[in-house]
This record gives C-alpha cells, structure tokens and sequence, in this order.
C-alpha cells in the first residue's frame, strides 16, 4: 500500500540559513495493505517530516514514494484523494459541533449536503460520538475530540491514514479508547500509519514498527521480532556503585553487556535470567556489593533503541 525509496527531507538552519539540517536522509519503507504501521522514534528523529511527505504536505528533495497505487512527486492530488491525515494538533474549530465538523468536512470531498449529513451521522455512530454531537468542539474531553478529529480523517474512506502522534496528552483511559478506534478501522481493511514516542503505544497498537532516528531507519519489524533480537533476559541492579558492580561481573560468561540507563542502576543482558542470578549474586557478594533490589525482565522496544543507537528512547 505504501512503498518508498530514498526519501529525503533537508532544511536550512543557522544565521542565513547556511547551514543545512537533514531531517530525512533516505526512508525505505513497505506498508501492506490493511496493517498499523508505526514510525517509533523521539522528537526531532524525523517521523513527522516523513508522514508530512507522505501526506503530500511538503515536496521531498530526492527519493520516490508510491502510496495506494499513486506517485507521491507525479500524482500528488492523486494521493489526497486515496488518503486521509491527522495532524499532531489536530483540527477541530472551539465553537463548532462535532457533526458541522464533519459535514463540513465530506462537503469539501464533493458530497451533496444530504450525502455529507448522512457520512456525518455514519461517523458519529462509528466513533461513539453521537451523545455530545451537537456540543461545541471546546465542550469536549481531550479523548472525545481526538475521535472527532480521526473521524474528519476518515470521513471520505480513504485507504490510507495518517495519524501524527494520536494520543499525545490524553489520559490512560482516553488514550486506549483511541487505540480502539484505530484497531477497529484496521479490521475494516484501511491501512494505518501511526507516529509515536511512546514505547507502549507503538507495542500495543502496531503490527509492525519502523524505529527513526536522525532521520533513518534503524530497526524494522514486528514489536516480537524487534525485541527478539535482544537476545536472552534484563537483570536490573539498584543499590550497588555501578561501575564496581559492571567490573566485578565483566568476565562472566552468561553476561553479553551492561548498560548504564540515565535513570540510574545497572541493566545486565544475560542469556537465562533465571539461571544468571544465582551465579552473579555471590559474585558481587564477593566483591563487597549488595544490590538494594534485582528484577528479571524481558527485553522492550527500549533495549532494541538501545542497541540499535547507545541510548534510551527516554533519553532522547
């Protein structure tokens, strides 16, 4: 549904706009048809420039793009057509209702004023907004205006949708009810392309996720296969001098690395966990350590950032 080649976005910056800023420096992507695809990466690593080129909001400096069947540099009013967009601040107006929104909406794709009321009311069926329908937009929860704005993205079907960060600032609960309505357009064969820093999103909600960082592509695949290869088990330290506990384990054979999260304590990457602490417990005994606390964990999209780049996502 999607595919791109080389793509590349760059920008002047600097006094006089001398100096040149590459915020994309050549995306390969594939996107099947009827996937949640997410582009995980922290701010300034070029997701957004990416769905902004995408979404034919910006012209890319070099590379190819063909998304539902259209050219993104040949055809770019044919990739409106076929697609829909969601921006990070979205775009509902305080003094409107939900369902002018929407009419208004469907009558700029050229429906006739009873078609678009009757999209409107399909949408608020859809996305449960009917109860607060003729509410002003400014009346609504951040959740319920959220639904509003990815219902305006939907409006005219398209095949492919944008959504740029779409719970940034939402509540747990609201945050996993737009989670829902993302899942549920998946499940009616649209294919979705999700930006997001956050690692419990892009987990949860993608089936496949591109991580980005400086403007590329450093790891792609399922949120399993990613963090597959991350081989083995996380023991986490709190307590001990980290630098004296990584020395007093370094020639252990079951331990691959250690990393040293700017949160703080000691991430040890071992091959069985459950096997690897009763043997570095009595190490770091032995050279006068005593943790405070030892927990065992799976590895997360978090270590693969870590692996990929030499830091944490939260660090970004």
């Amino acid at each position: 549904m999607i595919e791109t080649k080389g793509l590349r976005k760059s920008y002047p910056s600097g006094r006089r706009g001398r100096t040149v800023v590459d915020a994309v420096r050549g995306i390969d992507l594939a996107v099947g048809g009827g996937e949640i695809f997410g582009l995980l990466g922290p701010n300034g690593a070029g997701k957004t420039t990416t769905l902004r080129m995408l979404a034919t909001l910006i012209r890319p400096d070099g590379g190819e793009a063909r998304i539902a069947g259209a050219d993104l540099l040949a055809d770019p009013a044919g990739v409106r057509r076929r697609i829909g967009y969601v921006a990070q601040g979205g775009g509902t107006a305080d003094t409107v209702t939900g369902r002018e929104e929407l009419v208004h909406q469907a009558r700029l794709y050229g429906s006739s004023r009873a078609e678009a009321r009757r999209q409107a009311e399909d949408a608020l069926k859809a996305f449960e907004l009917t109860e607060f329908a003729d509410r002003t937009c400014q009346t609504y929860s951040g959740g319920q205006r959220r639904r509003v704005d990815i219902a305006l993205g939907v409006i005219h079907q398209p095949a492919v949708l944008f959504l740029d960060e779409p719970t940034v600032g939402l509540d747990p609960a609201s945050r996993s009810q737009v989670w829902a309505e993302i899942k549920r357009l998946r499940t009616e064969g649209m294919t979705v392309v999700v930006t997001t820093h956050y690692l419990d999103e892009a987990d949860a909600l993608c089936d496949r996720i591109a991580i980005v960082d400086h403007g590329e592509v450093v790891a792609e695949g399922t949120p399993e296969e990613l963090k597959q290869e991350v081989s083995g088990d996380v023991v986490v330290l709190t307590g001990p001098d980290v630098e004296d506990a990584a020395k007093a384990l370094a020639d252990a054979p079951y331990l691959h690395r250690t990393e040293t999260p700017a949160e703080g304590g000691l991430r040890l990457y071992v091959r069985d966990g459950a096997t690897a602490i009763p043997r570095l417990l009595p190490a770091l005994a032995e050279a006068g350590l005593t943790p405070a606390t030892v927990q065992l964990q799976r590895p997360s999209l978090d270590d693969v950032f870590l692996a990929r780049t030499g830091r944490s996502l939260d660090q970004s």
